[in-house]
């Protein structure tokens, strides 16, 4: 059965349909138009409270029941569990992913889009402060994945949901003033990445 995306062309929507296309589970897109404030449409708000993008619906859930899950992160978990792909099953194994993942979520997207956020839209007095020390911090995190990459071939050893997460951010590194050129194990992975069909068809697909 078909699993619905509700998404916009963010590096959040873009974390899914990459885990879906490498997944090779069937999705449709929904489209949620976040410029004309769709995200806050009654029907959209019963299955995304937090009336943010993206979200799933999956008709065959667990127990062959509907469900809808909410967050970026949680729906790779859950996409994840739900295949057994891209997510160890031993513990000992799941332990780095959960750790990238969680990275991710609480470093490698927040302060990213905050460089964006002040280069694009700022004021100039606003835009000075907060470029310095969201740019700095954006850059200590990409230093901190380029050292770990620099020990193993994909954030947690094996090709996981954590790398989906991140590349979706990655993925805007010229929106965050980033040359990739000055962290090489960024960029052999993104490189990689990006020569897996999969990831293509991800980034490819129309979420807007």
């Amino acid at each position: 059965m078909t699993i619905s995306l509700y998404a916009w062309g963010t590096p959040n929507g873009r974390k899914i349909s990459v885990a879906l296309e490498e997944m090779e589970l069937p999705y449709v897109v929904r489209p949620v138009n976040i410029t004309k404030d769709e995200q806050f449409d009654p029907d959209f708000l019963a299955i995304s409270p937090n009336n943010k993008i993206p979200a799933i619906v999956d008709p065959a859930g667990p127990d062959g029941q509907p469900i809808s899950v909410f967050e970026s992160g949680a729906i790779l978990l859950y996409l994840g569990e739900k295949t057994g792909k891209f997510l160890p099953a031993s513990l000992r194994d799941r332990v780095p992913v959960l750790e990238w993942l969680m990275w991710q979520m609480g470093g490698f997207g927040p302060m990213p889009g905050q460089v964006h956020h002040f280069a694009a839209l700022a004021s100039e007095d606003d835009k000075r402060y907060g470029l310095k020390r969201f740019s700095t911090e954006t850059r200590r995190l990409y230093s901190v994945l380029d050292a770990r990459l620099g020990k193993t071939e994909y954030v947690a050893g094996k090709l996981s949901i954590a790398d989906f997460a991140i590349l979706g951010w990655a993925w805007r590194h010229e929106r965050h003033k980033v040359d990739l050129a000055e962290y090489p194990n960024v960029k052999r992975w993104y490189d990689m990445l990006f020569e897996r069909p999969g990831v293509k068809r991800g980034f490819d697909a129309k979420l807007d």
